[in-house]
């Protein structure tokens, strides 16, 4: 994973509530087993119609809107358990998903794939959208250091939450594998002293 710290993006405003993980990425996209090229199907029955033409009128299909943030309506990733959801976000080039609240098995895949899950009350949500909407260019400030959401144009300076090992795990671009591979003198001390 990418190491994760600050960063400062315009975002696409989603203002749909209950996303589940199937509308995110269809089950019938699930076939491989290698995380990239999912990008390419997020949000695959909303960006395209049934004939395989685009919907102009989807929000990633809309010019206007850019950047590495989504803004999406309440209880983001709902459904299944698929952890191919946070990998078609991520391989599209999401670093940051704010919602006013995530499923939990959502919110641990997006953790464990380098997406940063952001909770903001729900009418600091439904602001944000609407200013997106109707300023594109608005930019957001995100320091997960500080564990902070800045939004300037709104006068936003929103603390968030975060797990202190996932938080560490971001900022240093680990995997649970990747730590305990940082952590191998240690491990290897341990075991020498408890032989």
């Amino acid at each position: 994973m990418q190491k994760f710290e600050t960063f400062t993006s315009t975002a696409v405003p989603l203002p749909i509530e209950n996303v589940d993980t199937d509308q995110i990425i269809p089950a019938r996209f699930l076939k491989a087993t290698d995380k990239i090229g999912f990008g390419e199907n997020l949000f695959r029955d909303w960006r395209y119609h049934k004939d395989g033409t685009v919907n102009a009128g989807f929000v990633l299909n809309n010019t206007q809107y850019s950047g590495n943030i989504l803004v999406a309506g309440e209880n983001f990733g709902c459904g299944s358990s698929r952890e191919h959801a946070a990998w078609a976000l991520e391989d599209y080039g999401f670093k940051v998903v704010i919602s006013s609240y995530f499923a939990d098995i959502f919110k641990g895949n997006a953790l464990n794939n380098g997406i940063l899950p952001i909770v903001i009350p729900n009418d600091q949500l439904k602001s944000l959208l609407n200013l997106i909407t109707e300023k594109p260019d608005t930019e957001f400030f995100v320091d997960l250091p500080h564990q902070e959401l800045v939004v300037e144009a709104l006068g936003i300076r929103q603390k968030f939450d975060i797990d202190p090992y996932k938080k560490m795990c971001l900022i240093n671009g680990y995997d649970d594998i990747d730590f305990l591979i940082s952590k191998r003198e240690v491990i290897t001390a341990f075991e020498q002293q408890n032989a």
